[in-house]
């Protein structure tokens, strides 16, 4: 990190207070409400009484020297802040923090907001598309959308504010979808993408590729893991083809493909293994893996 202020990202935000009844500065507000919540709390009482038992640590970045301001404070300043700059700001503070490594893999996936959703007040629950730096354990950044079926719309707009230069991007099957690998190369970056029924073709193709006699007799490159827990043993056996000729035309319509991945589940509580313990999962990826 810079030698400057580590919330200097956040200076850019306006403060739509009247300036004679303001007792609280709005940078030492949006400093608390940011610490709490990456501490775990989710409302503005948490928030309140993080800063009690964090002050000390709180006024070596910030000014504080009114003490610290309700919680009924914080949620009424916070809410006159656009979400949408405050969302870039975070982003670029983001960026500052955490320096991607090459390589590096960034998982997209989508998730509903607990407690989000309020029948009483017609609100349907709150879906949230976040990118997660693996190695690092962070956040990059999340794009709120209303509706599931909208997480396909916000991956790309989500991508626009990242720089995943020279990361892996994963995501789940909701992102396999031919503009979000476009979208993901013109980032300078390369995608791992899972496939399932939404890409019936690809999907198909891989089934008639794929036969379990391949665990045993695989020509490309292979890996396998073995788990045990609780009694369980599971075995997860990873195989890489790339001879994409198998896909037929589909192999050009996927910009840049290099690769296809199987992975192969098994678990199992003896030695007989039963067929509901086996599962086979299909990706493909821009990066020779």
């Amino acid at each position: 990190m810079s030698e400057q202020h580590p919330f200097m990202h956040f200076n850019v935000i306006r403060d739509f207070r009247q300036k004679g009844k303001v007792e609280h500065k709005l940078m030492d507000i949006i400093l608390l409400t940011i610490c709490a919540v990456l501490s775990g709390q989710d409302d503005w009482k948490g928030i309140y009484h993080f800063g009690e038992s964090r002050i000390d640590f709180l006024k070596q970045f910030g000014d504080f020297s009114a003490g610290l301001p309700s919680a009924s404070t914080i949620a009424r300043v916070m809410g006159m802040i656009n979400p949408t700059q405050l969302q870039r700001c975070f982003i670029e503070w983001m960026k500052e923090c955490v320096k991607l490594t090459e390589g590096e893999v960034v998982a997209i996936d989508g998730k509903t907001v607990r407690g989000s959703y309020d029948d009483s007040r017609g609100l349907g629950a709150i879906h949230m598309v976040n990118a997660f730096a693996t190695e690092n354990g962070v956040s990059l950044g999340q794009h709120k959308v209303f509706e599931k079926s909208n997480e396909i719309t916000a991956i790309p707009k989500l991508l626009d504010l990242l720089n995943v230069s020279g990361c892996l991007v994963t995501i789940d099957a909701m992102g396999c979808q031919k503009k979000i690998a476009q979208k993901i190369l013109e980032k300078n970056a390369d995608y791992l993408l899972a496939v399932k029924g939404n890409q019936g073709r690809l999907e198909q193709a891989f089934n008639e590729y794929f036969h379990m006699g391949m665990l045993q007799n695989h020509d490309g490159d292979s890996y396998s893991t073995q788990e045990k827990s609780r009694g369980r043993q599971e075995t997860r056996l990873a195989l890489v083809n790339e001879d994409l000729s198998v896909l037929g035309d589909l192999e050009f319509d996927w910009p840049g493909l290099k690769t296809m991945g199987i992975v192969v589940s098994i678990r199992q509580e003896s030695d007989v293994i039963q067929e509901s313990e086996v599962s086979v999962r299909y990706y493909i990826s821009s990066k020779q893996l």
